[in-house]
């Protein structure tokens, strides 16, 4: 009967000591790590995947549950919309009233003997137009409006006689706010 042995056809001690052996050998425990490395990553990257799924089902959700949110809430905002466009309108008004404040003070220093045929405001500037009697109502007219602190300068910048009448005098007055 034959005598079981092992048979290695690599020898042993001549193979350990020679550099192909050597190098062998190194080669084949860092391969053997550099796999066992790489089934660890695969592993880890594997399971990652689960809670990336449930990162990824989570923020699904917080996306359905905003858009919900937002469509709800889009008749409020049109509404607040309408409202702020009124109140820009009703602003707009009352920035106007401060012209019908002027054009008041205006027409309170008016003498007799002169009639406006214009009245224009800006915001800084205005002008007069009228007829008058006499220059005397028309420099009554001019210190009139002097005499309003609100009003910064006052300048006559026209004076002609009528046409049609020439006892009236046309004039022109401008005003600096």
């Amino acid at each position: 009967m034959p005598k079981n042995s092992n048979i290695n056809l690599l020898p042993q001690e001549e193979f350990d000591t020679s550099v192909v052996g050597r190098i062998l050998k190194w080669a084949m425990g860092t391969f053997r790590i550099i796999v066992i490395i790489t089934e660890m990553i695969v592993m880890a990257a594997f399971l990652s995947r689960f809670w990336l799924d449930a990162q990824n089902s989570d923020l699904n959700d917080t996306i359905k549950n905003r858009t919900a949110q937002i469509s709800n809430q889009a008749d409020f905002e049109k509404q607040f919309r309408g409202l702020q466009s009124k109140l820009n309108i009703v602003k707009l008004i009352t920035q106007g009233t401060k012209s019908t404040e002027k054009i008041d003070a205006i027409s309170s220093k008016l003498p007799s003997g002169i009639v406006l045929s214009t009245v224009s405001v800006q915001d800084s500037l205005g002008q007069v137009k009228g007829t008058a009697g006499s220059e005397i109502a028309i420099a009554q007219f001019i210190s009139n409006l002097k005499s309003v602190p609100q009003f910064k300068e006052v300048n006559l910048s026209q004076v002609n006689s009528s046409e049609n009448n020439p006892s009236l005098s046309i004039f022109t007055v401008n005003i600096i706010f």
